[in-house]
């Protein structure tokens, strides 16, 4: 993946623009376990703040992990009495399950979650979600470290939470500044890439979710906020913290490796679409040259510590062939992944054999100037040697950059320009029978998102679009359909751009200005 210069997988972002349309903005949902006591008051005070401040329809969704009490009894009944609220119930607990399987299901496109207990302000909803529904970002994170937050929570939390935060920075790279704050939005149709590549099912959901999506190249938007611990919290912080750092672990093997498909989360280059017009755009010259130079310079300490090592006990040529093949085949393995940005194992055979010509031709570089050394004197000291090889080596270094970026690693946007996907909205494409999740329980069967009402009106395509886009999920209230995890897999999703309707822009309480306390 070439993150500066691909034309991407994932459509350019559009605002979504006002209209007619039955279908909400924002889906709100709120993960629970055993929250009866807190669960009525939670629903019933963000109802009435989206009420008041939200100028666009919205849904808040109970979504309900395996609890034990009675907070189904409670979800079904808020269900009952508010319009807005839909509750789902789950038979297995995992705060990231609960997220993965609402936030597939739902045919909002902005899709957010935040804790029963409201500690952050809700003040912050809006600024949340507002640069996700214009088009700036692809995500949005309440940020409990920034500068102007302001945070009311004890020494050990506090300790605990900017601890984190320091390993994600150190081990992962991570520059987002918090990623446990449970008060976070996503873009749908990033949701539908970005998801199937999350494992994590529990607590280190969020923290998954932010790295792929940073490493992706993706736009996070932070927002400062003002919070308030809970002290009735049941998080068990020891077991989550473990839990935490073996995700740490497997995400940084996986990074590493290159093992994952970030390259489907990739974005046009500029999401203006003037700058989509425009040709000739430089392809990263210069940060490609800055990391060979890095990788170059490492591989010709590597190559000089092998070369010393074969030479105790072998002649200067066969030294220099075995240094030169062992160094040539990690430099061409760096190169691959750090310098040119390309991940996975596709491919990574055939790169290996045109490096190892590149390293042929590296060989009779080095190989000439030992012939040529030893031709003029027939005892040349140690030191010369490695002075007339460190001379040949940046020689071939130069031309092996010119290689590995015209033949073995080209920029191959020209030829996948074509391909690249474009925010679109067919009507004709809606497919009724578009799987959706249902309840587990007969009790909840009738509990399901409500379908959309009327029809889109289409927008305007962009030039190039060729890859037709998939249905939007729809809801029956008479047919319960099981939800398949990984539905966005099987990209039965449809793109989130579409008509919305603005919902009482002007609708406030001029008696309260600020949400109770």
């Amino acid at each position: 993946m070439r993150t500066d210069s691909s034309p991407g997988n994932l459509p350019a972002r559009e605002h979504l623009p006002a209209g007619s349309a039955g279908t909400p903005v924002l889906d709100v949902v709120i993960p629970v376990y055993n929250e009866e006591k807190d669960l009525q008051p939670c629903v019933v005070r963000l109802h009435e703040h989206l009420r008041r401040t939200f100028p666009y329809a919205f849904r808040i969704t109970v979504a309900d992990n395996a609890s034990t009490d009675t907070t189904p009894q409670v979800a079904a009944r808020l269900e009952s009495e508010i319009p807005e609220v839909r509750s789902f119930r789950l038979e297995q607990k995992g705060r990231g399950r609960a997220l993965r399987t609402v936030w597939s299901a739902s045919d909002a496109p902005i899709l957010a979650y935040m804790d029963v207990d409201l500690s952050t302000d809700l003040n912050a909803l809006l600024p949340l979600v507002a640069p996700l529904i214009s088009g700036h970002s692809d995500l949005a994170i309440g940020s409990r470290l920034a500068r102007s937050s302001r945070v009311v929570r004890g020494a050990k939390r506090e300790f605990i939470s900017r601890t984190y935060n320091l390993i994600l920075r150190g081990s992962l790279q991570a520059r987002f500044s918090d990623a446990q704050c449970g008060f976070k939005a996503i873009r749908r149709d990033v949701a539908q890439v970005l998801l199937p590549l999350i494992e994590d099912t529990g607590w280190f959901f969020d923290t998954e979710m932010l790295v792929l999506a940073e490493r992706a190249g993706l736009r996070i938007h932070e927002v400062p906020v003002d919070w308030v611990d809970d002290p009735n919290s049941t998080v068990h912080i020891v077991k989550t913290a473990t839990d935490d750092l073996k995700g740490v672990w497997r995400v940084g093997r996986a990074l590493a490796t290159g093992s994952l498909p970030l390259d489907r989360l990739a974005r046009p280059f500029g999401d203006d679409p003037r700058d989509r017009d425009l040709t000739d755009v430089p392809k990263g010259l210069a940060r490609q040259l800055v990391g060979f130079c890095v990788v170059g310079a490492l591989s010709t300490l590597f190559y000089l510590l092998l070369y010393s090592g074969f030479r105790s006990f072998s002649g200067s040529q066969i030294a220099n062939a075995l240094a030169l093949l062992v160094s040539a085949v990690a430099n061409t393995a760096a190169n691959r992944r750090l310098t040119f940005g390309v991940r996975g194992r596709g491919s990574a055979v055939r790169h290996q054999a045109q490096g190892l010509v590149v390293f042929g031709i590296g060989l009779a570089l080095t190989s000439g100037s030992l012939a040529a050394l030893n031709a003029a004197t027939s005892s040349p000291a140690h030191s010369t040697e490695l002075a007339v090889l460190i001379a040949a080596n940046l020689a071939a270094t130069v031309l092996r950059f010119l290689l590995f970026r015209a033949w073995v690693f080209p920029d191959r946007r020209d030829e996948t320009a074509a391909s690249t996907v474009v925010a679109s909205h067919n009507p004709a494409s809606h497919n009724p029978s578009s799987p959706t999740y249902g309840t587990t329980t007969a009790a909840h069967q009738q509990h399901q998102l409500p379908h959309q009402q009327h029809p889109h009106t289409p927008l305007p395509q962009r030039p190039n679009a060729t890859a037709p886009q998939a249905p939007y999920s729809k809801y029956d209230h008479n047919q319960t359909n099981e939800f398949r995890a990984g539905e966005a897999a099987d990209r039965t999703w449809g793109d989130a751009t579409m008509q919305l309707q603005a919902v009482r822009p002007h609708d406030h309480d001029p008696r309260d200005t600020r949400d109770a306390r």
